[in-house]
């Protein structure tokens, strides 16, 4: 078994024991258990279970990325509630506690600084993207013209990651925010009338 088999086995072992542990109970054994692979093995790669859970961060932001990039559509409109959609709606493999897993991590990032640049990556990344979109369709006529397009990515980003942490508080579903955020688009975003189809 190569590096690349050994490292996606514990990415996928730390997934599980999330799940089934939370952040808070979380152990190197509770790991080693799932991929296993003795401790001893898992302190080869890692130091740390913080180390560990750093890596797991940035392996979440590489599948975050491939998810997401290159939305659909055959402009920026199109492009825009494309992505907004792809955020808003959970993995295939996501489950409820493990949500509440990344919420904890996401909760400890102001004193842990390894979790709160992981973190940071992930709403840039999203950032640039909108912040992208909207630069094209200003350029293109689609947006208005004096749109302040990072503010505007960083509200929209905003709005997404409470959504997010809302479903995982009180399971309450995503469509108000996904109704009320297309509908900020057309009323605030949109440069004239979005056209009615018939």
């Amino acid at each position: 078994m190569n590096d690349g088999d050994t490292a996606d086995d514990i990415m996928d072992a730390t997934y599980r024991a999330l799940c089934t542990h939370g952040y808070a109970d979380l152990t190197m054994q509770d790991i080693a258990d799932e991929a296993e692979k003795s401790k001893a093995a898992l302190h080869y790669h890692y130091d740390s279970k913080h180390d560990l859970l750093c890596a797991f961060l940035e392996y979440l932001y590489e599948g975050f990325v491939d998810r997401i990039e290159n939305p659909e559509g055959e402009n920026p409109h199109e492009r825009l509630l494309t992505l907004i959609d792809s955020v808003l709606d959970k993995p295939d493999d996501g489950s409820e506690e493990f949500g509440t897993a990344i919420l904890e991590i996401r909760a400890h990032a102001p004193y842990e600084q390894g979790f709160r640049e992981r973190l940071t990556k992930f709403d840039d990344y999203l950032v640039d993207e909108l912040q992208a979109i909207l630069e094209d369709g200003i350029d293109d006529g689609t947006f208005k013209a004096d749109l302040d397009a990072e503010d505007t990515a960083r509200f929209i980003v905003t709005v997404l990651t409470g959504a997010a942490t809302e479903r995982v508080t009180t399971g309450r579903p995503v469509e108000c925010t996904r109704k009320t955020l297309r509908e900020y688009v057309e009323t605030h975003l949109l440069n004239g009338q979005p056209e009615v189809e018939a």
